[in-house]
C-alpha cells in the first residue's frame, strides 16, 4: 500500500483509509464479528489510517477500534474526531465540555495519548477566531492528544484554518461530483504544509454504483431519509445530493464512457488519489470484500491527462455546483 505524508507532521498515512463511520452501523448493521472482520483485513492490506468520531454510532466506532487496536497492536494511524456529541453541539463548545469529550474518546479508543484530533465542523466564526486552538494546544500539552486538525464542510472554511501554527490535517469531502476543493484548498494547504483527508470519494456509496431508487436502509442509517437525527448530527449524505439527484448524476456519467476498463468505483477512487495533496482518502466498507476491492485500486496506474480533463468538467456538465451545507466527514 503506497503511503503518503500527512503535510509537515511526519505522520506516514496509507492512501487508502477506512471510514470508521461504517463501524458504527450507520451504514447499515455491522455486528461485532464482522466489524472486526474488516479491520483484520484492514491490517491485511495495509490500511493503516483509520478515521473514526465519538459520535460515530454514540461512541461505537471508538469502541471496536479501540478494541481491535487494543489486542491488536500494529503500526497504524488512528484519527478521531470532536464537537459534535450532545455536550458540544450545537453552540455548547467549552474547554471543560471539550475536555471531556477527549477523555471520552481516550477511554473508549484505550489509549492513553490520542494521536490525530480533528474540530468536527465547527462554525466558521468559531474556526476563525483563536480560542478553540488555544484549547487543542493545551489539551497538547497535557498529553491528551499529539496532533491536530479540523473537519470542515466547505473549502472556504478550511482556508480560514491554514494560518493555524499546529495545524496537521483537513477533513473535506471531496469527489467526482464535489470538485471544488481541487483549486483552491488543496494547492492551498499544500503549500503550508497541511496534510488533506478525502472524505466520501465514493459520495456515500453512490459512486460504487450500488444503489438504486428502490435501495432500503435500515433505521440507523443515516442514508435512510427518516432519520432525522443522525443527520442532524452527522450531516447529509451522498456530498449534499438527494438519492435521486445522484442516481441520476451517476447515470449521466456512466453515459460519457470514459474509462470502460475501470468500474465506477474505480474510476472515482483513482481520480481521488491521482490528487498528490490528498494523503489518504477514507472510505466506508460493511465487508471485508469491499475493502479488498477498494485497496485494489491504489495499484492501479494513473487516470491519462484527457480523461482528467473532461472529469474535470463533469459538475459543469451535470449541472453540480458547490453544495453550502453540512456534509458528514
Amino acid at each position: 500500500m503506497e503511503q503518503r505524508l500527512l503535510g509537515k507532521s511526519g505522520i506516514a498515512t496509507s492512501v487508502i483509509g477506512l471510514d470508521g463511520r461504517s463501524l458504527s452501523g450507520e451504514y447499515g448493521p455491522l455486528d461485532n464479528v464482522m466489524a472486526f472482520t474488516v479491520l483484520a483485513e484492514a491490517d491485511r492490506s495495509g490500511v493503516s489510517f483509520w478515521n473514526t468520531a465519538d459520535v460515530y454510532g454514540d461512541g461505537l466506532s471508538e469502541t471496536r477500534t479501540g478494541a481491535w487496536n487494543a489486542f491488536n497492536p500494529a503500526n497504524r494511524v488512528i484519527a478521531t474526531k470532536v464537537g459534535r456529541n450532545n455536550e458540544l453541539y450545537p453552540a455548547r463548545h467549552q474547554y471543560d465540555r471539550m475536555r471531556r469529550s477527549l477523555e471520552g474518546s481516550l477511554q473508549r479508543m484505550n489509549v492513553d495519548c490520542l494521536e490525530l484530533v480533528h474540530l468536527h465542523q465547527l462554525d466558521a466564526k468559531m474556526l476563525q477566531g483563536d480560542q478553540v486552538w488555544r484549547w487543542l494546544e493545551d489539551f497538547r500539552a497535557e498529553g491528551l492528544l499529539r496532533h491536530y486538525g479540523v473537519s470542515v464542510q466547505t473549502p472556504e472554511q478550511g482556508l480560514l484554518c491554514l494560518d493555524k501554527p499546529g495545524l496537521t490535517s483537513i477533513e473535506i469531502v471531496f469527489n467526482l461530483f464535489r470538485q471544488e476543493a481541487a483549486e483552491t484548498l488543496l494547492p492551498a494547504a499544500a503549500k503550508v504544509g497541511v496534510g488533506i483527508i478525502a472524505c466520501q470519494p465514493l459520495a456515500s456509496g453512490l459512486l460504487a454504483d450500488k444503489l438504486t431508487a428502490l435501495s432500503q436502509f435500515d433505521a440507523r442509517d443515516y442514508r435512510n431519509p427518516s432519520n432525522a437525527e443522525s443527520r442532524a448530527v452527522l450531516g447529509l449524505p451522498y456530498g449534499g445530493f438527494s438519492l435521486p439527484e445522484g442516481l441520476k448524476a451517476v447515470e449521466q456519467l456512466k453515459a460519457l464512457d470514459l474509462a470502460p476498463h475501470l468500474a465506477l468505483y474505480q474510476l472515482a477512487l483513482r481520480w481521488v488519489l491521482d490528487h498528490r495533496e490528498v494523503s489518504s482518502a477514507v472510505v466506508g466498507v460493511s465487508s471485508y470484500e469491499q475493502l479488498h476491492h477498494n485497496v485494489a485500486v491504489a495499484a492501479l496506474p494513473p487516470l491519462s491527462w484527457d480523461i482528467h480533463q473532461r472529469l474535470r468538467e463533469l459538475p459543469q456538465r451535470l449541472a453540480l455546483g458547490p453544495q453550502d451545507i453540512a456534509v458528514p466527514a
